[in-house]
């Protein structure tokens, strides 16, 4: 999501003349689009605005702004604590870089913006296959550890037509792929719901595949399972957030299901769609969280067996109720538990890895492969990156492949001819 707020700063940017520059030395304006999820993020921007204020002292006219998460939650204070910042930017006011032309001194846009979800920006998209296209913006559900839904607001979502136009100058610009983004796409609700906006997006002309993110399990739906069965350019890949296998911690997280009830809605997705791949978010080390706790979580994922996870350190964010929950844990444990984790699932996702060497896999080229600078690489339907070798395969073109080899974080192939 950050990275499609910061294309819709570069489109503004653009419109007003701005060029990008690799060297900040260069820059008359530096922006930092900030994410407030977990600490490390935090104490990276903190030092890296530490650094600018070098460059600052160079050129004085040199205008540095803030955005995102972090922006919207420490507002004003980041200017006290940086008067060389010009301008902070809340998560609902990257319009305001607008007014950039006006000589902003100092200020910070930080109020609710009520036309966030009828205003449409401009966006300079740098991948000319793939776009993110934001269909609702903030959250509504309030996780114990989740600062979100106070840097983001509540749930709003775009008008469909708004989506449909924005999709649609898409495929006419050529692009393959679309990403729809919200915190919680399930609950999307605005001329028709989430499935049925999959269904309208299905028939545009030119569009070969559609994915998005974040679901929220509590909302998954059987209508929702049924459209990703059914339409042809939905990919069968769902990132559906477990957090933990322990009943007592899910309580305590606010996540609204257990694990039970999580664990039937992955039968449901695995029996009406054979071959989907499914992802999920797991927290390590949340407050309270015993060795019980734990030892069910590794049994959760020997359960489901996901094909991948993002998994973290528990970080306690300022503002949200499991910042003061009694009995945090060390550090030190939750990186063993982490550790753990990861090692699990990273023979989880080997061994389902290996099983697809022989199969034949519809991949999307996206251009050179950033490990292996003498391949390509692009990604199959169930969003398992895939390496081929150079070849006259044609970036943005659907091609069939056969798996040669199957990695813990990457699978090869050759296209058939």
């Amino acid at each position: 999501m950050n990275v499609h707020d910061s294309e819709k700063m570069l489109g503004i940017l653009d419109q007003q003349g701005y060029a990008e520059t690799r060297d900040p030395h260069n820059a008359d304006l530096i922006i930092f689009n900030t994410c407030s999820i977990r600490q490390k993020a935090e104490q990276k921007f903190y030092s890296e605005l530490g650094r600018i204020k070098a460059f600052k002292r160079k050129k004085p006219e040199m205008q540095i702004a803030v955005a995102g998460c972090i922006a919207q939650r420490e507002g004003a204070n980041i200017i006290r604590k940086a008067p060389y910042v010009n301008l902070v930017l809340g998560t609902q006011n990257i319009h305001v870089l607008k007014q950039l032309s006006s000589g902003i001194t100092s200020s910070a846009a930080l109020d609710d913006n009520p036309d966030l979800e009828t205003t449409d920006l401009p966006v300079k998209r740098v991948d000319g296959i793939r776009a993110w296209v934001t269909i609702m913006y903030g959250c509504n559900n309030f996780c114990s550890f989740c600062v979100v839904p106070y840097t983001r607001g509540r749930e709003r979502s775009r008008p469909t037509k708004n989506i449909v136009g924005e999709v649609k100058e898409l495929a006419e610009k050529g692009y393959k792929e679309i990403t729809l983004l919200g915190q919680n796409v399930n609950s999307y609700k605005s001329d028709t719901n989430f499935p049925g906006l999959l269904r309208i997006l299905d028939g545009v002309g030119g569009i070969e595949r559609i994915r998005f993110v974040t679901n929220h399990p509590r909302d998954l739906s059987d209508e929702l399972i049924d459209a990703i069965a059914d339409l042809a350019k939905v990919c069968e890949h769902i990132h559906l957030p477990l957090q933990s296998g322990s009943n007592k911690i899910l309580q305590k997280m606010n996540r609204g299901y257990s694990f039970e009830e999580y664990f039937e809605k992955v039968l449901k997705l695995r029996n009406r769609i054979s071959n989907i791949s499914i992802t999920t978010d797991i927290i390590a080390g949340f407050p309270g969280e015993t060795d019980a706790d734990h030892a069910l979580t590794i049994d959760a994922l020997k359960s489901v067996e996901f094909d991948g996870i993002f998994a973290f350190q528990f970080s306690p964010r300022p503002g949200t109720k499991a910042a003061i929950i009694e009995n945090q844990l060390p550090d030190e444990l939750k990186l063993i538990r982490l550790n753990q984790i990861l090692k699990l699932q990273n023979k989880i996702t080997e061994n389902k890895n290996r099983s697809l060497q022989g199969t034949i896999q519809e991949i999307l080229p996206e251009g050179e492969s950033e490990t292996y600078k003498k391949m390509h690489t692009g990604r199959t339907r169930t969003n398992k990156i895939v390496s081929i070798p150079r070849s006259d395969v044609e970036k943005g073109t659907l091609v069939h492949v056969e798996i040669t080899k199957g990695g813990q974080h990457s699978l090869e192939g050759k296209p058939i001819t």
